[in-house]
């Protein structure tokens, strides 16, 4: 099977690191500037000056102000049929009806409250809530006209006056053990129960953390290399590994954990040349093919040929970028029991583990705001001395074990892009500081099946089957085909498990902060109700003995309809279960998950449910007799 062809990838892979470490480079080092050039080249940097005069303090400020009210939060995952905290708090902002789905967990956008009125005047937040918003809505404006037009030299514009030389003045001072750290690939966990999963389950937590730019941090265990289980742009890329060659040529041995002196020619040369001749690269995107099915982005990206550390071809864009959400991260590393050290390069403490971000729009950039603080008040850190006191991006090419890896300080206020295909063709990670952070990460996610006006239209089209008598109010079908059946069926799952319960698992923690989402999650409601008389029709249809309906068209109904409901009854427990989980019942109640529907009595809108082990029976009987 492709996983299983995968799993003897990755083994392949770490047998050939074996106990080496791959180089990185940071500013400091020579060769830094032409590595970039030549493997990262779809990296941009926008230095914290460089942005507009005001934008930095509405940015802070507003960021400040949603941690200030509680609005970060951490969000609770499936990993595996166990749930796990994220180690970042979050919320996502974007554009109204709008949702990011990851892990099992639906995020549903807080919107931008633009005052052109987009939200339709509806009072759903306070004013300074509702700043907050649009100050983060004028970043990702800026963005989205900024990002076209940086230029292929802009790159290190920014970086290259005054910052080489500070960093290379400080890495002759001395700061040898500062890059490259000596602790265990299997260092233990982040955070309590965190921890505890993420040792167990390596490859769910890359997974995570390739959802989101700010998830979790990462451990290397045997196979954990850009580990995968389910669909990801890690499986896109050519590798420089071949089963032929022992060992890894050409990767420099380490000393005290820096560079050695007289590095290899890729390093101390004037350009940094691809690792790999063109048949190890075909003889691995061979083997990359036969796992083309775990993700149909391969198919794509093997027709080039490319090997992975030589630079991508510009991916032509017309138009401009529309950014349409912004996943806010919050981490403060005091606050952590211990973070996990980088395992392949020894970069140093990772707040964020590899990862790729995930369920964007193919080839659309990211673009990510990063603000460290020192204090509750959100004003910005003073960074520390030494590279590795602030905040750091490490980036690597994907699948690739001889390019060196490449790492990016971030003073608070910069800013970064990863352009054209960087993020389906790399991964990265965030290095943590010693201060806190906020970042900003803005994309342009796939959402065909992620608005709100997406699943109105589906619950439409499953009601367009119902007739309401306007005198007595009862119902009937129009159709009693079985395609007619399993569509509506299908959106009746839908409707349920991929929106409903997943609001009222984590979504309406927001409501106490921006209600936006409450009437609409009220009419989906509505809707879900009349689907459920919809099912108990379809019933009686099928039980039916009446003249002109065959008994095979009846058992084609009976059968869709009992494999729907018994899915049904299924996710049921499953929901019933994460919300009644020792993860849930440690939150405070108005951020613990909530069992819909919640059925009462004293609830005169919500209709007491069918015993849908009752009408599964019934359909179950019915079949026998036929």
């Amino acid at each position: 099977t492709a996983s299983a062809e995968l799993s003897v990838f990755r083994r392949k892979l770490l047998q050939e690191l074996g106990d080496q470490k791959i180089p990185f480079l940071g500013p400091s080092d020579r060769g830094y500037q032409q590595l970039w050039d030549s493997s990262y080249s779809g990296l941009a940097l926008r230095r914290s000056p460089s942005l507009p005069a005001g934008l930095h303090a509405r940015v802070q400020a507003a960021l400040f102000t949603l941690r200030r009210k509680g609005c970060l939060l951490r969000d609770l995952v499936r990993i595996r049929e166990r749930d796990v905290f994220t180690a970042v708090s979050r919320a996502l902002l974007g554009e109204p009806g709008h949702t990011y789905r990851y892990l099992d967990t639906r995020l549903f956008a807080i919107p931008w409250h633009r005052e052109d009125g987009e939200v339709k005047g509806r009072r759903c937040c306070d004013p300074e809530f509702r700043a907050a918003c649009q100050a983060l809505c004028e970043l990702n404006g800026f963005f989205c006209s900024d990002v076209p037009l940086l230029k292929e030299g802009d790159r290190l514009t920014q970086w290259a006056k005054g910052e080489a030389e500070a960093e290379a003045k400080r890495g002759e001072e001395g700061d040898t053990g500062s890059k490259h750290s000596e602790e265990s690939r299997n260092s233990e966990g982040v955070d309590s129960e965190e921890g505890d999963a993420e040792s167990k389950h390596s490859e769910e937590w890359d997974i995570e953390s390739k959802h989101s730019e700010e998830g979790c941090s990462g451990s290397k265990q045997e196979g954990g290399w850009d580990t995968d289980s389910k669909p990801s742009s890690e499986e896109d890329e050519s590798c420089q590994v071949q089963k032929s060659e022992p060992g890894i040529a050409g990767l420099p041995q380490r000393s005290e954990g820096k560079l050695p002196g007289s590095a290899p020619s890729a390093l101390a040369g004037t350009e940094v040349k691809p690792a790999a001749p063109r048949a190890r690269e075909k003889a691995v995107a061979q083997l990359k093919h036969s796992l083309s099915d775990h993700h149909l982005e391969d198919r794509e990206e093997q027709a080039g040929g490319q090997g992975c550390s030589q630079p991508s071809p510009r991916q032509v864009r017309t138009g401009p970028v529309e950014f349409n959400v912004t996943l806010l991260n919050y981490m403060d590393p005091a606050a952590m029991s211990q973070l996990k050290e980088e395992p392949y390069y020894g970069m140093g403490k990772m707040a964020v583990g590899w990862h790729h971000d995930e369920n964007l729009i193919s080839h659309s950039p990211v673009a990510v705001y990063s603000h460290s603080c020192h204090n509750d008040k959100g004003e910005s850190g003073e960074g520390g001395s030494g590279e590795k006191a602030c905040w750091r991006i490490g980036l690597k090419v994907a699948w690739d074990i001889r390019t060196p890896g490449l790492t990016l300080p971030l003073e608070s206020g910069d800013c970064y892009y990863m352009r054209d295909d960087l993020n389906s063709t790399h991964q990265h990670c965030v290095l943590a500081g010693e201060s806190a952070r906020f970042s900003s990460t803005h994309r342009v996610a796939e959402c065909s099946t992620g608005t709100l006006t997406y699943i109105q239209s589906r619950c439409q089209e499953a009601l367009s089957n119902l007739h309401t008598d306007p005198e007595t109010g009862s119902h009937s079908l129009l159709a009693l085909l079985p395609t007619t059946l399993r569509h509506c069926e299908e959106i009746h799952n839908e409707v349920e498990f991929e929106w409903l319960r997943q609001y009222w698992f984590q979504g309406q923690r927001f409501a106490r902060f921006c209600s936006w989402w409450t009437g609409p999650m009220e009419q989906l409601e509505k809707d879900w109700k009349l689907m459920e008389t919809m099912t108990l029709l379809f019933l009686d249809a099928v039980e039916e003995e009446e003249e002109g309906h065959e008994v095979e068209g009846r058992r084609d109904m009976a059968d869709i309809l009992l494999s729907a409901l018994i899915d049904r009854q299924q996710q049921r427990q499953t929901w019933r279960d994460r919300c009644h989980s020792s993860l849930a019942r440690t939150l405070p109640p108005e951020e613990a998950p909530v069992d819909w529907p919640f059925w009462g009595a004293d609830d005169p809108h919500m209709p007491l449910p069918f015993d849908l082990a009752d009408i599964i029976n019934r359909v179950e009987s019915l079949l026998w007799r036929m």
